[in-house]
């Protein structure tokens, strides 16, 4: 597994490369994978909520310290689509956290180009993204994040129980949740992992 994963880091993008790609699909009105108009509609919408989070995103004074007192270069290694929700609203949070430590490097790889590596991090059998691969200097795994933090999975498994299924009244709920949080779930369990990790 170690190979899959540095080849896979090393064909990685950036951030900034990853933006551009988004960027791009939207204006072409295309998305990535299968072309689906619901897909691409989600592009495009995950895209306006990219841009106003690289914008308003905020990290707490005490994440902050968590970030910077960081020790060990590692690279965080997200699997990720632009017409996922959840990582729209994740993806912004992990840039800003990787901008506050000089030893985090961001790098991000599509799910559908990487099916061996999306499934050797599956969520109870399915590619559910985003995943976040915390890999240390010499590509072991530490920690994973993902795809979703511990409050948003707790509102998915309960919606499901009463409701049998995700339909799109919960991803719109879903979404009014996240605007509420402001990334503070996000980043409250990723800096718990990391001091798991410590």
């Amino acid at each position: 597994m170690k190979n899959l994963i540095e080849s896979s880091t090393n064909k990685a993008m950036d951030y900034a490369q990853y933006n551009l790609l988004f960027k791009q699909l939207v204006e072409e009105g295309r998305t990535t994978g299968e072309q689906t108009q619901e897909k691409i509609d989600y592009t495009k919408l995950n895209y306006s909520r990219t841009k106003r989070l690289d914008k308003t995103a905020e990290i707490s004074e005490e994440s902050i310290a968590v970030f910077k007192n960081i020790a060990e270069k590692q690279t965080w290694l997200v699997i990720s689509e632009p017409w996922c929700g959840d990582a729209a609203q994740t993806l912004p949070f992990l840039n800003k956290i990787a901008q506050i430590s000089k030893n985090i490097d961001l790098k991000i790889v599509l799910r559908d180009e990487n099916p061996e590596l999306m499934d050797q991090f599956l969520t109870n059998g399915s590619q559910s993204i985003p995943v976040v691969i915390m890999l240390d200097e010499d590509f072991n795994v530490f920690q994973t994040f993902g795809p979703r933090s511990k409050a948003a999975t707790k509102l998915v498994s309960d919606y499901k129980i009463h409701h049998g299924k995700i339909d799109d009244a919960f991803k719109e709920m879903l979404q009014v949740w996240y605007n509420n949080d402001n990334g503070v779930s996000i980043v409250n369990d990723i800096t718990e992992t990391l001091e798991v990790k410590a």
